[in-house]
C-alpha cells in the first residue's frame, strides 16, 4: 500500500510498528485509513505523455523529533518528486517523457538513534534525503537527463546552517 500511495506512509508506518501486539486504537486507526482508501479511490498520480515535460529531481524532508512517544525516536521523512524543465538547471540531450510533479520516491520511518535535539533530528533526516537525492540524480542520468544541481528543500535553519558549517558539530 505505501509503494503507490505516499499519502499512506505515515498513517501505515505508525499502525504498522503495532502489528504484534494491537490494541482497540489502532484496529480503529486501521478502519480509518481503509475508510480514507475507499474514499479517495479515484486519486492518485497521472502520467501523460502528452503534457509532460521533462525535469529534474526535487526533494522535501522533515522530521518529527521525539515523534514516537514510546521510544523516543525521531521520524524522517522525505519525497520527490519532478520538477519542470523551466525550473530546473537540466541540460536535455533527448526527448524524455516525465511527469512533472508526481512522486518518484518516498519514505516516512524512525529514525535508527534516540536523536538529542531537533537539530540533530532534523539534521539526520536531511543526510537520508539527501543520499536519496544523489542515488536519485544517477537514475536521472541514465534516463537521459543532465541535472546540475540537487534541490532539497528542509524546514530547519540549524540543519541547513549545520549543513553548510559542519565544523562545530
Amino acid at each position: 500500500m505505501v509503494c503507490t500511495r505516499p499519502d499512506l506512509a505515515y498513517s501505515v508506518s505508525v499502525v504498522s510498528r503495532f502489528m504484534h501486539n494491537p490494541g482497540k486504537e489502532h484496529w480503529e486507526a486501521v478502519k480509518w485509513i481503509l475508510r480514507y482508501l475507499k474514499g479517495s479511490a479515484d486519486i492518485g498520480s497521472v502520467f501523460d505523455k502528452e503534457r509532460a515535460d521533462p525535469g529534474g529531481v526535487v526533494g522535501y524532508v522533515d522530521a518529527d523529533y521525539g515523534g514516537d512517544l514510546d521510544r523516543r525516536r525521531s521520524l524522517s521523512a522525505y519525497i520527490f518528486t519532478l520538477c519542470d524543465a523551466a525550473r530546473c538547471a537540466l541540460r536535455l540531450p533527448s526527448p524524455v517523457y516525465l511527469s512533472a510533479g508526481n512522486p518518484i520516491s518516498w519514505y516516512s520511518s524512525l529514525q535508527a538513534i534516540a536523536a538529542l535535539s531537533t537539530t540533530e533530528a532534523e539534521y539526520i533526516a536531511a543526510t537520508e534525503g539527501i543520499k536519496e537525492a544523489i542515488w536519485l540524480k544517477g537514475l536521472v542520468s541514465e534516463l537521459g537527463l543532465k541535472q546540475d544541481v540537487l534541490v532539497v528543500f528542509c524546514d530547519s535553519q540549524s540543519a541547513i546552517h549545520l549543513t553548510r558549517n559542519s565544523k562545530h558539530y
